[in-house]
């Protein structure tokens, strides 16, 4: 049975960063794969700097493209909104449990704060958290400390962010190398995040 990372974000875009950790889970951890989890835009807070769904997807796809342990998924475009992360596991283990060890994969920050998740126990006591490190300023919550599901990954630390590329690609800097070539290619021939 596969063990399968997923990997949450709006990547919008994807870049450089999410490659590298998600590369080094695939490669570093006992996880086999790491899926891309691409999260929809909820109908409920419509943001103008979020791309449509299909876009977002289309770029994690141009990035993963070459590399046969990381995969795009929209497993949470057809799942009914808003959509919280218990709902994605249940559904993923409905539709392929018998194939896949489902696992979550999240920066340090998102721990803090998993606490005030929905139903957290109930993905804790189901599934095992490989957390990568991340610069941020509140404590782990101690229950999670040393936790037997909870597996630190020393994985780089990236502070590349989606926004800061966003706003410095929309006045003119080169944002091309924080970038996958695939990903930089499909965001500048669709003029994305200019105006």
């Amino acid at each position: 049975m596969k063990r399968v990372g997923l990997y949450f974000g709006t990547f919008n875009p994807i870049h450089v960063g999410h490659m590298v950790i998600a590369n080094h889970m695939a490669e570093f951890s006992d996880l086999d794969e790491v899926w891309f989890v691409v999260t929809p835009q909820s109908p409920f807070k419509t943001k103008k700097t979020l791309l449509d769904n299909h876009h977002r997807y289309q770029m994690v796809f141009e990035a993963t493209k070459n590399y046969p342990a990381l995969k795009p998924s929209k497993i949470e475009f057809d799942l009914p909104q808003p959509n919280y992360t218990i709902n994605t596991l249940v559904h993923l283990e409905e539709r392929y449990g018998n194939d896949y060890q489902f696992c979550l994969i999240m920066g340090e920050d998102n721990l803090k704060g998993f606490h005030k998740w929905k139903n957290y126990e109930a993905i804790l006591a189901g599934y095992d958290l490989y957390v990568y490190p991340r610069i941020s300023e509140k404590e782990i919550v101690h229950q999670f400390i040393g936790h037997p599901k909870i597996h630190k990954v020393e994985a780089p630390i990236m502070e590349i962010s989606s926004t800061f590329i966003r706003a410095q690609h929309k006045i003119g800097k080169n944002i091309r190398p924080m970038l996958p070539d695939g990903v930089w290619i499909y965001l500048d021939e669709m003029n994305f995040y200019r105006s």
